[in-house]
């Protein structure tokens, strides 16, 4: 990483987009900053679909308008999906974000409370174990349930939008590179999407993951 900022900040542009993208590929590792820079590079060697790939990984990061309105300019669409920034959205990220130290922060309190509990020496009385219990499905929550959903985008034009996983269902809409979508699951060939709030298939050759 450090060669390759220092070849970033030497304009070797091209040099230093091999080194960012094989530490993509290779260790699927990656900062913030190595996002913006790649994004900068593929840009400027008019590679606008990988520059959009670039930015909406950082955007996971960054939720904010202004990455939307650079990724509209790159695919040169002014009503883009799955880019909509929420304070709901921003708080469920802060809780992706901090997840292990909510889940051990719970997990601590539950060893406290299980501990109390023993020493108090109060099992003929179950009321005294609410607390735990409590504390128990905050972690299993906190553990199971924060994690942000698998999400891609629509890289090819133009990509066909079905109701169902095969060519000859219900057609939806016929869209240009750029969208977000959020995958639900597999099936076969297909990606089973979320698109305007409703079920809907993409083949997967389509989408490139983020």
């Amino acid at each position: 990483m450090i060669l390759a900022d220092s070849l970033f900040n030497a304009k070797s542009y091209k040099e230093a987009y091999n080194i960012y993208s094989d530490i993509l590929q290779t260790e699927e590792s990656y900062s913030p900053a190595m996002l913006l820079k790649m994004a900068y590079i593929t840009e400027g060697m008019g590679q606008y679909n990988d520059a959009t790939l670039y930015l909406s990984k950082y955007y996971d990061h960054n939720p904010s308008p202004k990455v939307i309105s650079k990724i509209k300019s790159l695919t040169d669409q002014r009503d883009l999906k799955g880019y909509e920034v929420s304070d709901r959205a921003q708080f469920f990220k802060l809780l992706t974000d901090y997840q292990q130290e909510i889940t051990s922060f719970f997990a601590l309190l539950l060893v406290v409370s299980l501990i109390f509990t023993i020493v108090r020496n109060r099992a003929n009385k179950p009321k005294y174990f609410i607390p735990s219990m409590i504390l128990l499905l905050c972690t299993f929550l906190s553990n199971n349930m924060l994690k942000s959903p698998q999400t891609g985008i629509i890289k090819d034009s133009p990509t066909i939008i079905m109701g169902e996983p095969t060519a000859a269902g219900k057609f939806i809409k016929k869209v240009n590179p750029g969208h977000r979508v959020t995958i639900k699951s597999t099936e076969d060939i297909w990606y089973q999407i979320e698109w305007e709030g409703k079920e809907a298939y993409v083949k997967k050759e389509n989408i490139s993951k983020l």
